[in-house]
C-alpha cells in the first residue's frame, strides 16, 4: 500500500499544463504537483487564439466552471471572411471564438492558483534526470520538448517543417471576423489570418511559400524592416493601422507527430505530443483535450481515488 502522495511534475506553465495541474490537484488534493517553467508568467509568443464553437464545445460539456471564467474574455463572432482578387466571400453559420494567449496564461494561472499550485517559472531545465524520483512526468513543454526529445525513439516522434514560412503579428485594426486576406505581389503571393482576440486587438498572422519568401529578401531583412514590408502589402486590408511584434520572427511550422503519447512515467500533451497548423485554430483546444483524457486514464490507474466528483464529471458531463 502506498503510504506517499503522488508526485507530479509538469514541464511547462503554458495552457496543457496549467490546465492538466488544476484538474490534478481538484481530484486529488493530496498529490504534490509541481509545475517547471523556462519563461516568466507573463511571457508569451504571439496574440490570439481562435476557437470554433463546436471546438469550445468539448470544455463547456467537461468543465463548466472554467468555461464560465474563460467566456467573459472571449471576442465571439458567427461567420469567416475570405479576400481574393478583390472580391469578398463571406462565410456564415460558423461560431468562433478570440482570446488573447496572455489572457488565457492569466485565466488559467488564476485557476491553478486557487487549488494551490504556484508554478517554479524562469527555470531552464536541462536534463529530465533533475526531477529525481517523480511518479509521472508530463512534457507539456510545446513543440521542441525536452522531455520528447529524452525518449524520442520510444514515443516514435516525427517531426517535419512544412515550406510556407509565417511570422505572427497583432494590430489594433478591429476585425469584424475571422478573416484570410489574399494579396498577390510582383514576386509572389501572401495570405494574412487575422481575426479580434480583445476588444482593441487583432491577430495578424502572415503566411508566404518558400519562393516568395525569399524572392522578397525576407531571408535578410532583420525584424523591423519584415514588420514594416508586411504593413506595405497589407496596406488596405489594414486601414492606416501599425503592425506590432511580439518575437514576431519568421519561422516555419512544424508538423510534430508521436505513435505513443507515455512512455514509462513520461507522458506528453500539447503541441509536444502533436501539433495542429495555426489556420485551423485547434492547436490550443487538442492540448486540453489531451489533459482530460490524461486525467480520466489516471482514474483507471490502481490507487487513483479522486476527490469529491470532479472526475465523475468528467467522465458524465451531461
Amino acid at each position: 500500500m502506498r503510504k506517499t502522495p503522488l508526485r507530479v511534475v509538469i514541464v511547462g506553465a503554458g495552457p496543457a499544463g496549467l490546465y492538466l495541474a488544476y484538474l490534478l490537484k481538484r481530484a486529488r488534493p493530496d498529490f504534490r504537483i509541481e509545475i517547471i517553467e523556462q519563461n516568466a508568467s507573463d511571457a508569451t509568443f504571439g496574440f490570439g487564439l481562435a476557437f470554433s464553437e463546436r471546438a469550445l464545445e468539448f470544455l463547456k460539456q467537461q468543465d463548466a466552471e472554467t468555461w464560465a471564467a474563460l467566456q467573459p474574455s472571449f471576442e465571439f463572432w458567427s461567420d469567416s471572411i475570405l479576400y481574393l482578387n478583390g472580391a469578398v466571400i463571406r462565410i456564415d453559420g460558423m461560431g468562433y471564438a478570440g482570446i488573447g494567449r496572455l489572457r488565457l496564461l492569466e485565466i488559467l494561472q488564476a485557476r491553478a492558483s486557487a487549488v494551490g499550485i504556484h508554478p517554479l517559472y524562469r527555470r531552464s531545465v536541462v536534463s529530465v534526470d533533475e526531477f529525481g524520483e517523480a511518479d509521472l512526468i508530463v512534457g507539456a513543454d510545446g513543440a521542441n520538448s525536452l522531455l520528447r526529445k529524452s525518449k524520442e525513439t520510444d514515443f516514435g516522434t516525427s517531426v517535419e517543417l512544412c515550406t510556407n514560412r509565417f511570422a505572427w503579428y497583432g494590430t489594433q485594426k478591429r476585425f469584424d471576423a475571422l478573416s484570410h486576406t489574399f494579396i498577390e505581389t510582383p514576386d509572389g503571393v501572401f495570405n494574412a489570418h487575422h481575426h479580434r482576440h480583445a476588444p482593441g486587438m487583432s491577430t495578424f498572422v502572415v503566411e508566404t511559400d518558400e519562393a516568395t519568401f525569399f524572392r522578397c529578401g525576407l531571408d535578410g531583412m532583420d525584424a523591423e524592416a519584415a514588420r514594416d514590408f508586411c504593413e506595405r502589402v497589407f496596406a488596405d486590408t489594414l486601414e492606416g493601422a501599425a503592425l506590432i511584434s511580439n518575437k514576431s520572427i519568421w519561422r516555419q511550422f512544424p508538423r510534430v507527430w508521436n505513435q505513443r503519447w507515455s512512455v514509462g512515467n513520461r507522458v506528453l500533451v500539447g503541441d509536444a505530443l502533436h501539433t495542429a497548423h495555426f489556420s485551423i485554430g485547434s492547436g490550443t483546444r487538442l492540448a486540453m483535450e489531451d489533459v482530460i483524457a490524461l486525467v480520466k486514464g489516471l482514474e483507471l490507474s490502481p490507487g487513483f481515488k479522486p476527490a469529491g466528483d470532479l472526475l465523475k464529471k468528467l467522465r458524465n458531463p451531461r
